[in-house]
């Protein structure tokens, strides 16, 4: 058996959080296998997506998929050849106030970060998207907006950092807007949070950093055949 469906079966039958005190809808959402060479990052899985065990399953499923697809990828060909996490592996059910789904807590994110970290290890990918804040929050600074990163702060690290999987240092790395042509190394590109329930995506000049971010993936596949 493989060290990754090891970790997996760990995920499924997890119950910290529940054990913790955390009101989450137990039930891990992931996909994918240690041949990815994509690994992406979501929030964490909406009530549609414990049901069908798939993740990005509904509504902000078909937003995402439209911006995959205009980076050059099908969706079915995506989740059976990439793999698909999120920070919190269970549903955490709705926000208190009754609208959307409520946001893993500091907590809930510590005890659930190790299983991302050994899914990034073993995985170890050369393409990192993180979709949506609380993702694009693991490596970049709490206070930036995404204006500042979405399209315009894609980072690139030279093989001798991405060697070591879980190496992200940022000031290490470097700051680009476009695939320059490397052979080797990772990239970490971020896109905005596809739930319907966001309105920053629909903004024109927010449509126009998503394109760019699209833009510069789609140059990455085509290079690196993903």
């Amino acid at each position: 058996m493989s060290d990754l469906i090891t970790l997996q079966q760990k995920m499924v039958s997890c119950r910290l959080c529940l054990d913790a005190g955390h009101q989450i809808i137990p039930g891990a959402v992931f996909r994918g296998r240690t041949t990815a060479q994509l690994l992406l990052i979501g929030q964490a899985p909406g009530v549609t997506e414990v049901e069908a065990k798939r993740p990005f399953n509904a509504g902000s499923g078909r937003r995402l998929f439209q911006w995959l697809g205009a980076a050059g990828w099908d969706e079915q060909t995506f989740r059976d050849t990439h793999y698909m996490t999120a920070v919190t592996k269970c549903y955490p059910g709705k926000h208190p106030n009754g609208k959307g789904d409520r946001v893993p807590s500091k907590p809930e994110q510590q005890l659930c970060r190790p299983y991302l970290d050994q899914e990034i290890s073993l995985v170890n990918p050369r393409l990192i998207l993180l979709v949506g804040k609380l993702a694009i929050q693991l490596f970049y600074p709490k206070s930036a907006k995404l204006v500042d990163m979405i399209g315009t702060a894609a980072y690139f690290s030279p093989d001798t950092l991405a060697k070591n999987p879980l190496n992200f240092d940022l000031k290490q790395a470097e700051r680009t807007t476009y695939f320059r042509g490397e052979t080797e190394g990772r990239y970490i590109v971020p896109l905005p949070h596809p739930s319907g329930a966001s309105l920053w995506p629909n903004k024109p000049e927010n449509k126009a950093l998503i394109k760019q971010a699209t833009n510069m993936l789609y140059e990455i596949r085509e290079a690196w055949s993903l």
